[in-house]
């Protein structure tokens, strides 16, 4: 079904494929950096600038030369969408996956050293501790868990009662900040046994990020970037775009947020003036994930056209050139409706007409009268085969409503909602025309 955030499973595709067989000598950076065969969920850069590692919605991550402009390593293991990545002081990778577990990397080995598993649902997000001894995972089960690199149990930090989708350290590593769904932030002590400082929000959270001084900043579904000390106390806010904000990153200097949209601009935030400094602007489709180079002048970006794009935080111009090359826009026959512009969203993922493929998710050609879960030649999962529900009019409506957590329970789809009943109805009729 349409999801403005989805996060399903997708076949590895031909330019992932291709990139087991390309040289690791090549200099052609451009079709390198094109390797994904879904979106760019997840990105982190080497403290030195030098590597980059990179997780999509087809499953894999990829270890990068930055340097040398070339992928070295393609790392196979998840089940589903690689959903976070994080690079560990001694050099080795971390990935999570929807599919709940944690592998970490050595480079150059095709599997990876361990597996950590325990989360119950995806995990969204990954952070290390200043001094490289533990890794902290925020779940889509409600939970943070900590997780000794040395080996050990992991210390499971309940609390939350939605989605946990960010998760951060203090700059001393003594305290871990964590932002859900339910609107809230918390912010756990790790040493003693103190409860965690809970701070309401307006609204729900997507991401979060701490600078070198400790202040917090998180992301939220209603476009906005709110700034908090790192006792929990709000300093500000600024709207960052019309659209909810899905991933943050803090320049190394600590003069800029970036701040990346479902709507597909990045909103580039002068953090002394809490001001709108640039916006970057690509092809339109979300972007998933951002991240500085030590330089704090470029951006990587990751997209939902499964590009990573380099931009001039500074300018706001694109690095290289030729990754302004997109695809025709599969929406601009219907310029104009409310209806497909509420779709927009979706189209990384989604395709309409008869005879298109699947993408990551289902095509939606023919959706209207169909059960769920039983379009052929797509791998559903096991929780939405279960549901008897027949997409109608006011089922695909009743979706974003309450959303899929509670209407298709099990899946993998993140929380979203459609709070406008004008909205939903415009997507529906939309859905209506285009899917015939």
């Amino acid at each position: 079904m349409p999801n403005l955030r989805k996060r399903c499973r997708l076949a590895f595709l031909t330019w992932a494929a291709l990139l087991v067989f390309l040289p690791l000598g090549t200099t052609t950076a451009y079709a390198q950096l094109r390797g994904h065969g879904g979106p760019v969920r997840a990105l982190a850069i080497s403290p030195d600038g030098q590597t980059a590692v990179t997780g999509s919605f087809d499953s894999t991550a990829i270890r990068w030369s930055l340097t040398r402009d070339a992928a070295e390593q393609v790392l196979r293991f998840h089940a589903d969408a690689v959903n976070a990545v994080v690079l560990l002081r001694d050099g080795r990778a971390a990935t999570a996956g929807a599919d709940g577990r944690i592998a970490i990397w050595t480079p150059g080995k095709a599997e990876p050293d361990a597996v950590l598993e325990g989360h119950t649902a995806p995990i969204a997000a990954l952070a290390a501790s200043p001094d490289g001894a533990t890794l902290a995972s925020a779940s889509w089960d409600y939970t943070v868990r900590l997780w000794p690199l040395a080996g050990g149990a992991p210390r499971v930090l309940d609390g939350h009662t939605q989605n946990v989708n960010g998760v951060a350290f203090s700059p001393d590593g003594r305290t871990l900040v964590s932002v859900s769904y339910d609107q809230s932030i918390r912010i756990w002590p790790l040493s003693g046994s103190s409860a965690p400082t809970v701070i309401t929000m307006p609204t729900p959270l997507n991401a979060v990020a701490v600078g070198s001084n400790g202040e917090i900043v998180t992301g939220g579904a209603d476009g906005k970037l709110y700034f908090l000390t790192d006792a929990g106390a709000g300093t500000g806010e600024i709207v960052a775009g019309p659209r909810p904000v899905i991933s943050i990153a803090i320049s190394p200097d600590g003069a800029l947020v970036a701040a990346a949209s479902i709507g597909g601009s990045v909103a580039m935030i002068d953090r002394k003036t809490r001001g709108l400094a640039r916006t970057l602007v690509g092809p339109g489709l979300p972007v998933w994930s951002v991240a500085f180079l030590p330089d704090g002048r470029t951006l990587l970006t990751g997209g939902a056209d499964n590009i990573i794009r380099r931009w001039n935080a500074v300018t706001g111009d694109p690095i290289d050139p030729v990754l302004l090359e997109t695809a025709g826009d599969p929406l601009a026959a219907y310029a104009g409706d409310h209806g497909a512009e509420v779709f927009r969203a979706c189209v990384a993922c989604h395709t309409l007409g008869p005879g298109q493929a699947n993408r990551a998710g289902p095509t939606l050609a023919g959706i209207f009268g169909r059960r769920i879960a039983t379009l052929p030649g797509y791998n559903f999962s096991q929780a939405l085969k279960r549901l008897d529900i027949v997409w109608t009019p006011e089922t695909v409506s009743r979706l974003f409503e309450i959303g899929p957590a509670a209407y298709t329970p099990g899946t993998k789809m993140p929380e979203q909602r459609i709070g406008s009943e004008q909205d939903r109805a415009a997507l529906v009729q939309f859905l209506e025309r285009a899917t015939k």
